[in-house]
């Protein structure tokens, strides 16, 4: 894989790219950005100006001034102190996404760190260094940052090439030796949005393929059936000017051009369920909302979200005090993706029902292959229904949830951490709910073959466009007929779906 270049900034696709591998390699000129804000940082130290986090505690200790001989005492307690993360670890590629948000944030030249610092996050990048980030506990942004921060002074552990070792270890293993922090280092290895920042890129380059096999997904549902595809012609949907329910009309088309079970199914109804005729709509408002919350990540990545930043020079050094840490604009946009997702997710659960429920279906009861003696899809839907409505629930915006901290000193809290922790959530089950709904429409698809071989009123071929998709399902699950664990299969159609642009399909 190619390494992502950083110039000036990076953008949601290149920090995903790093999260699933890509080396990071920093420009001359990013560098120059780097050595220059440390040197305004000495500058400042030299000057004996009270500057938040460098010459003073942090939090509500923002007042108590700390002497020069304590200052690298204060980056290294900071870090210890503030790595207090609990709970289950973070995966690899949200390690390697968080890292990779925070090296643009210090690329930007307003942190102040050494060039030294940002190599090592490079390098751990390049070297598959992954430090140890318990996954529970950050209200914002500073412990999971502090649990990266720890392996740097050779605390904490890390996965070195997917092995466990000590922090130490880790360092000994890449040649390298412990880094003893500097004045406003600390503050800045464990400040900004980096956290959310990470976690949000990887939750859309997630949410990205996921509304691609939605569209695909329910094309195959559609199809069997019999849908009434006048409700998708493009003047008709046209009369709605959404980009993304015209972008979702479109795809539907072309992937249903040449179906003769949609054309056998032409007139049958007036009109279908809206879980069927409102696809366009449901899946293109969420590609509208992904649209606004890729912008907003991007401006993220754009900014500088370190407290203090420094600039000027180091003749005429300046430091500012802001709340450019705080992220409310992120955390409500993927708050709004999550409901959008979750939303994708309950008419795929409604169009499942359609597909299995034999009061509506005109298939065989739960598309067993054995009705009576064989559940078939029956209980699948139990846990289509099951996720859809966990992740009802987890939509809930976490942007609201409030909460003190620092002795009142950080009395408003935007919680975007939290709110990329429960996309990424309803992103498992939105997966599994569209993998449920895949393997029911391919099964579906089956039955109605045989029952046109049989000579009954159902008949007609697949359009080539679902036709791959169902090959592409079928090369790996067999037909079921309550002749294995279900389950198993509905996980396996998830990897499928998951390892594989559908484009390529």
């Amino acid at each position: 894989m190619d390494p992502v270049v950083l110039e000036t900034r990076l953008d949601w696709r290149e920090v995903a790219r790093v999260a699933h591998g890509a080396s990071l390699v920093l420009s001359r000129a990013a560098v120059a950005r780097i050595e220059t804000a440390h040197s305004i940082v000495g500058a400042l130290v030299e000057s004996g100006v009270r500057a938040y986090g460098i010459t003073t505690g942090v939090g509500a200790l923002a007042d108590t001034v700390v002497d020069r001989p304590s200052q690298s005492r204060l980056s290294r307690n900071i870090v210890l102190s503030h790595a207090c993360g609990v709970g289950p670890l973070l995966e690899e590629k949200a390690v390697r996404a968080i890292m990779a948000s925070q090296v643009a944030n210090m690329a930007h030249g307003h942190s102040g760190v050494r060039g030294e610092v940002v190599a090592r996050l490079c390098t751990f990048l390049e070297k598959d260094c992954i430090p140890d980030i318990p996954s529970r506990g950050s209200a914002g942004y500073l412990t999971h940052n502090a649990h990266i921060a720890l392996v740097l002074i050779g605390e904490g552990r890390a996965h070195v090439s997917g092995v466990s070792m000590t922090g130490a270890e880790a360092l000994a293993m890449l040649g390298l030796s412990p880094l003893v922090l500097e004045a406003k280092e600390g503050l800045s290895l464990v400040n900004g949005t980096a956290c959310s920042t990470g976690l949000g890129a990887l939750a859309l380059s997630r949410a990205a393929a996921l509304l691609d096999w939605a569209d695909a997904i329910a094309a195959l549902t559609l199809e069997a059936l019999g849908a009434q595809m006048t409700a998708f012609d493009a003047d008709v949907l046209a009369l709605r000017p959404s980009p993304g329910l015209l972008a979702v009309g479109t795809t539907l088309r072309r992937l249903l051009a040449g179906s003769g079970l949609i054309a056998a199914a032409r007139g049958k109804r007036t009109q279908d369920a809206l879980s069927l005729r409102a696809v366009p709509h449901v899946h293109g408002a969420a590609r509208d909302v992904f649209d606004v919350a890729a912008a907003v990540l991007d401006r993220e990545l754009a900014s500088v979200t370190d407290n203090p930043a420094v600039a000027g020079t180091p003749d005429a050094p300046l430091v500012f005090s802001q709340a450019h840490a705080v992220a409310p604009a992120l955390a409500q946009a993927l708050d709004s993706l999550a409901v959008a997702i979750a939303q994708v997710s309950a008419i795929s659960e409604r169009r499942i029902d359609r597909l299995v429920n034999p009061l509506v279906s005109g298939l065989p009861p739960f598309l067993a292959t054995d009705p009576g003696a064989g559940s078939g899809f029956m209980i699948a839907q139990y846990t289509a229904a099951a996720l859809a409505a966990e992740s009802r629930r987890l939509a809930s915006p976490a942007s609201l949830d409030g909460g003190l901290t620092s002795g009142n000193q950080e009395d408003f809290l935007a919680h975007p951490t939290a709110a990329a922790n429960k996309l990424l959530a309803i992103l498992d089950n939105a997966e599994q709910i569209l993998a449920i709904e895949y393997v029911s429409a391919a099964q579906a698809h089956d039955l109605i073959v045989d029952a046109g071989a049989a000579g009954t009123a159902v008949s007609g071929n697949r359009a080539p466009g679902t036709e791959s998709l169902h090959h592409h399902l079928r090369r790996t699950i067999p037909l079921y007929a309550d002749d294995r664990p279900l389950g198993q299969d509905l996980e396996a159609t998830r990897r499928l779906m998951m390892e594989i642009d559908v484009a390529t399909v």
